[in-house]
């Protein structure tokens, strides 16, 4: 079983790196991968503890990409995190959020809600912000209920003070990846335009831009959607990917590995992977 969608208390989760990778080894996960969002500064420390554990540990990173008008999510996995192009086109990205988040601050304070940006700092264990703080300091502040009502209501797509991240756009996100000998892995589809929509066409649009797989497997996957997922990776010859997208207190309820009970990732999927990437490297 392995697992190849996870955040740390570098982005949006509240474990540190190498207490993901020791939980991970302890369930006996033969493959875990970080996959931040928009940062790689977890990395090292998580890729040190590769030394104390059985569990191959993947470097990864999540990216926030527009698609068709709406945001789609790009898992990067097994590239070189050390490669220093990547590392210079990704602190473009936290400069990037950096002025996403001083917007939202100010949107908000027009609706009359006194967020303060120091109030979400200090519920982030590192110096990148993401809206999972903005939710739950606004559940602090008396603004919204939950942290969910806060994004539907609020920060979200379609919220009253909703403010757009400058997304990448797909290929540009799959170069980046490739370039530095990773996967370009489209993550979550079923969540996508709400579930609703229809991906035979689009999945092809984005292989064509540089996606070589489709997270077929996912914490909030029915059977019937798992299945359309991974006969979808069939059909067009897609590696078919998987991961709890697990944020440890963040997202009570879902587990490491597990999801929320029934997600079970087979090995088999590590080992396509393996094999793409060795038939990648020139001879």
């Amino acid at each position: 079983m392995i697992d190849l969608h996870t955040h740390s208390c570098f982005s949006d989760g509240t474990d540190t790196p190498e207490a993901l990778a020791s939980l991970g080894d302890a369930m006996g996960l033969r493959a875990l991968a970080l996959t931040d969002h928009e940062t790689l500064a977890g990395l090292p420390r998580f890729m040190a503890a590769q030394s104390s554990v059985k569990t191959l540990l993947v470097p990864g990173i999540e990216l926030g990409c527009r698609f068709v008008g709406r945001e789609l999510h790009v898992l990067g996995l097994f590239f070189d995190p050390d490669d220093p192009t990547l590392q210079t086109r990704v602190e473009t990205l936290r400069v990037r959020r950096n002025v996403r988040n001083e917007a939202l601050i100010a949107r908000l304070q027009s609706l009359g809600i006194p967020l303060r940006l120091e109030d979400v700092q200090a519920l982030a264990p590192s110096e990148l912000l993401s809206r999972t703080h903005f939710a739950r300091c606004l559940v602090n502040l008396g603004a919204a209920a939950t942290p969910s009502e806060a994004y539907d209501r609020l920060i979200g797509e379609g919220g009253a003070a909703f403010v757009p991240f400058e997304d990448l756009h797909p290929a540009e996100a799959a170069r980046w990846i490739h370039e530095a000998g990773g996967l370009a892995i489209v993550a979550h589809p079923g969540r996508f335009a709400g579930g609703n929509f229809i991906w035979d066409e689009a999945m092809t649009v984005l292989q064509d831009m540089g996606m070589d797989g489709l997270e077929a497997y996912y914490c909030d996957y029915g059977p019937s959607e798992q299945r359309y997922f991974l006969d979808l990776a069939a059909a067009l010859r897609m590696i078919p990917s998987g991961g709890s997208d697990y944020h440890g207190d963040y997202k009570p309820g879902l587990q490491l590995g597990t999801g929320r009970g029934s997600l079970r990732i087979p090995d088999s999927v590590l080992e396509t992977m393996l094999e793409h990437l060795e038939r990648r490297i020139p001879a």
